[in-house]
Parts: structure tokens; sequence; C-alpha cells
């Protein structure tokens, strides 16, 4: 965990005009870079090193890193993915595993660049085994900043358009400038894929460059939103904004150089986009975020059956009806997510990748059906949360301890328990950190209308319509 806490000194962070230069000391961002950490001490543990790593030429690696040729290693997968999940809550949406799995769909398919320029393919080969080897922690930063999506905007009002480009190059690479969004985990992070998930424009091709840039290269910084960990009173008053914050920030680069060896698409703007769906990569990193999902899903399920039981409301019909459909919603989900290894795809030969369309299937249901998860549970909870005192330090004076246990009690559960239940009911549900959260998992894969497009795009429509035709042939015209 130290050689991992170490690895963040030199990342500078620019939060409320202060440069940060120790994520791991300093009271905004600490226990997040402590949870981070403590992924990689729990994948070495006996009970799960034979799951989270794979034996490749003598070496043992990080079973993100697996290129899936068989069904056992979708399941090594699948089960990474999982118990990384199961150990956040599902509340570190970028953890580690989620780019490497970008980059390792992207190793698989090098031929995509060496189709736009010679030595590309050996460069996307090299960083692959670059992150595997160094176990390195990376985040994307692959859109551009909201409101710089219409260049001509600000070529009317005489401004120059902040999105990153590449603004120069030479024999030993190019030089980027500008911003990019959005770097969630970038804080915790060792480098970033810079690049372009939205579609870019003919006009836009010094804009799509893709590359990888250590995050304390000079010339790099990095903007963070408010911290929601610093301004949490305590680890039992708001428990979950305490470990799991794992921020977003923008990314600024100004004059960065970046070697070709780590420049993997440049003057291609429909290919860099292009890059992710035409190789397994955008499946492997998603079926990543279906499992993450999944995971934070039994946790809220969890709560409520738990505030249920605890305001004595579980022989109340509709409330087991609500109980109910939380239920067949996780179990629908989690349906989708297991078929996804078990109806393979072979899109790059001799490798397996999940079904497609299952995995956007899934994508489509997380993000649209969050908010009425947590309606629901916040149904369940009614005032209670409310009712609550404003934190646990009511119990530092004796007199008061007294009365908070003699009222807030029930049978069954006492009232620190009580209270410790409603704490982390709100810090998931109706915190800063909640609201942070619904916003996060109704765009994280992108805007609504493009995940409906990965579904439309993905859908077999000739043979769904073939099946009309067929019956149709079946019915003859009457005879005249």
């Amino acid at each position: 965990m130290q050689n991992i806490l170490k690895a963040y000194e030199t990342v500078g962070v620019f939060i409320l005009a202060i440069l940060v230069k120790d994520v791991t000391k300093h009271p905004a961002f600490q226990n997040a870079a402590k949870s981070f950490a403590n992924l990689y001490d729990r994948k070495l543990e006996p009970e799960n090193r034979e799951i989270m790593s794979f034996e490749c030429e003598g070496e043992f690696f990080s079973s993100w890193f697996l290129k899936p040729k068989t069904p056992e290693d979708l399941y090594k997968r699948y089960e990474t993915h999982r118990r990384i999940a199961e150990w956040t809550h599902g509340l570190l949406g970028r953890s580690p595993d989620h780019v490497a799995s970008f980059v390792t769909g992207l190793s698989m398919k090098p031929e995509l660049f060496e189709n736009i320029s010679d030595g590309f393919g050996q460069n996307i080969m090299n960083y692959y085994d670059h992150m595997r080897k160094n176990d390195i922690f990376a985040c994307y930063t692959v859109l551009p900043p909201q409101g710089s999506r219409k260049p001509e905007l600000f070529k009317r009002e005489g401004m120059k358009v902040p999105t990153l480009r590449v603004i120069d190059e030479d024999d030993s690479g190019v030089t980027i400038s500008g911003m990019k969004m959005l770097g969630t985990s970038a804080i915790f992070s060792n480098e970033t894929w810079v690049g372009n998930l939205a579609p870019l424009g003919p006009d836009q091709i010094k804009e799509s460059i893709t590359c990888a840039v250590p995050l304390n290269t000079e010339g790099v910084a990095i903007w963070s939103r408010k911290p929601l960990e610093m301004f949490a009173l305590n680890e039992f008053d708001a428990p979950l904004t305490w470990r799991f914050d794992e921020s977003d920030a923008m990314v600024i680069f100004e004059r960065v150089r970046v070697p070709w060896e780590k420049v993997f698409v440049h003057d291609e703007a429909e290919m860099s986009r292009a890059i992710y769906v035409q190789s397994p990569s955008h499946s492997m990193g998603n079926h990543q975020s279906n499992i993450r999902f999944m995971e934070k899903l039994k946790f809220i399920v969890g709560i409520a059956h738990k505030i249920v039981e605890a305001n004595g409301a579980g022989h109340i019909q509709g409330v087991q009806g609500l109980l109910g459909q939380l239920a067949a919603w996780q179990g629908g989900l989690e349906a989708m997510i297991h078929g996804q290894p078990y109806n393979t795809e072979e899109l790059v030969p001799g490798y397996i990748n999940v079904n497609r369309r299952y995995m956007y299937a899934a994508l489509h249901w997380c993000i649209n059906q969050y908010n009425a998860v947590c309606d629901i549970v916040r149904e369940l909870m009614g005032g209670g949360p409310f009712q609550m005192p404003a934190d646990i330090s009511v119990l530092q004076d004796p007199k008061m301890r007294k009365t908070f246990e003699k009222y807030w009690s029930v049978p069954g559960q006492n009232a620190v328990e009580r209270m410790k239940l409603f704490k982390i009911s709100w810090d998931m549900l109706g915190s800063e950190f909640a609201g942070r959260h619904m916003q996060y998992e109704k765009f994280y894969a992108g805007p609504g209308f493009v995940v409906d497009n990965y579904n439309y795009v993905n859908a077999p429509w000739a043979e769904w319509s073939s099946l009309v035709d067929q019956a149709m042939d079946c019915y003859h015209m009457p005879p005249n």
C-alpha cells in the first residue's frame, strides 16, 4: 500500500486555488487514496490472487489486462471486476480495472492503429505492455469541455477554442495544448489516456490526437471539482463520502510534449472514435461498468431492506411490493450481465468477447433506471434521516446520550445502530455525495441518445425483419 500511495506524491492538483502536492496527506483526498491503494493490497491476498492475476511468459499480471481466449478467461475477468466493485460498493466507478480494460481491448487489434500510421500498431502493443508490467492506474480524458463543441461560436467572438489539440510536431513527437474532461479518478491516477469518445468533424483533425500522458508531466495541471471528502465531519456521519469520493477533474495541458511512441491516433478525425467500437475496447470497458453498477445496486437494495426491517414495516403488502420490484430489477440486471460472457462473440480472430448487445442493453438499463431505484428507496426511508441528531457527537455528553438511547432505540435496534443505518442511507441517497452519483450514473457512458444508438447499431434488425417476412410468406392471397 505504501508504494501505491508514494506514486501519488508528485501529482499537482489544484483545489480551492491551492496546489495540492501530496493527495495522500491532504484532507480532501487522503481517504479515497487509501481506498484505491487498498484495492492493490487486497488483490494480492491469497484468496484473491488466483482469480485476480494471470500468468504470461513466467510473469504474473492483474487480470484486468487478460486478453480473453476462453470462457474461463472471461469468467476470470468478470470475477475480478466483481470483487473490485464489491469492495467499494460500486462507488469507485473509474477503478484501476476500467481504463485498463479499454486499453487491453485496443491492444487486441493493433492493425487498426497500423492502418492510421506506420508504427502506431506497435505503439499500442508497447503501451499495453507498459501498463501491464507496471500495473499502471490510468484515467481517461476523452471529451472536449462543455461549451467548446461549436468552434464557430468561438471564432465569431474572437476567442480561442479551449479543447485540446496538437499545436506542433517534429521528429521526436507532438506538442499538445488545451483542456479535456472528465478526469474521474485523475487525482489518484498515474497516467491519463487522452482521446475522443465523441465524434469529430473533418475540420477537427488536430483534435483527433490519442495519446498517453503521465500526470506528473510538465505542463499538466489537474483542476478538481469540490472535494466532498474534505467536508465530511467524520466517518460515522458520512461513511461513504469519507472513503469513496473518487473525484472528478478537468485536466489542462499547456504545451505538453508527447513522444511519438506514446501516440496512437493522429490527424484521423473519424478513427479517433472508431478505434473503440471497431475493437473489443468499448465493450470490455463497459462490461466492467455493468458489473460495477450491479454491485452498487445490490448495496442499495440491501439498504432498502434494512430500512424496512428497522422501521418494522416489512409486513405491509405495499412495502413488500416495492422490495419485490427492487429485487426483480436487480435480478434482471444480473441476468443481463451473466449472459454477456456466456453468449460470446469473436471480434478479433483468436480472442472472444462479451456479447455486445447484452452489454449495451444492460448499460441502457443502468443509466435510465438509477433514479427510479433511488426514488423507491428514498420513499422507504421516509423522514427517518431527519429524525436523527445532527451528528454522532451527541454521545459525548452523558445526559444527552442517555436521552438519545431512551427515545431513539427501537425493538431489536439501539439508537446508535439506528442512527448508523440512516446516516449511511442518507449518504448513499440524499447527500451531496449521492447527488454526484445521481449525475454520474446518468452520464458516465455518454448522453442517453448515444447509448440508445449503441443499442440500435448492434441490434439484429435483418434477423428480426426476416421473422416477419417468414410469417407473411405463410399466408396466401385469397382467390379472386
